[in-house]
């Protein structure tokens, strides 16, 4: 898909997890995941589109759509007494342009807005670009949080 609109000028909305949308952006992420990561990606039984966790008034979801089509995407949830970030992603050709620092600067607005003060996301190894990404957005490494089998980094910020 060529890039028709700069990334720097996508809106994000805030759409339901089982919309098409967020479906559409899941599918992809996940498809990505399972090529990238070396011992393949399952996302489970479970699907985010049944995730009340992503939906008002515990969460949110939310997409940057170019050409009808989504091309980043991902929620944050109630984790306790923090926020999580869940299900990052951007689209390969829009890489390089700021829209993943973007789309992390808005699911932290999210999460402030949901009255949370700290901010958590795990990652994996084979996501550099993330790692530093998240490194250079003030998120600090922290010990394991969670049971994610596909997780190898965690990290942490105060909003």
């Amino acid at each position: 898909m060529a890039r028709t609109t700069r990334p720097t000028d996508l809106p994000f909305q805030t759409v339901d997890p089982a919309s098409a949308y967020a479906r559409e952006a899941m599918r992809r992420y996940f498809a990505e995941l399972d090529e990238r990561f070396p011992q393949g990606f399952d996302p489970g039984p479970h699907t985010d589109e049944d995730d009340d966790t992503l939906r008002a008034p515990v969460g949110a979801f939310a997409v940057a759509l170019a050409d009808g089509r989504p091309v980043a995407g991902g929620g944050v949830r109630a984790y306790g007494d923090t926020a999580e970030i869940k299900r990052m992603w951007v689209d390969a050709e829009q890489r390089g342009a700021g829209l993943g620092s973007r789309l992390l600067r808005h699911l932290e607005d999210l999460a402030r807005g949901l009255g949370h003060t700290v901010v958590r996301l795990d990652t994996n190894e084979t996501l550099v670009d993330a790692i530093a990404m998240y490194e250079r957005a003030g998120y600090a490494r922290i010990d394991r949080y969670n049971d994610n089998p596909y997780a190898t980094h965690f990290f942490q910020k105060r909003l």
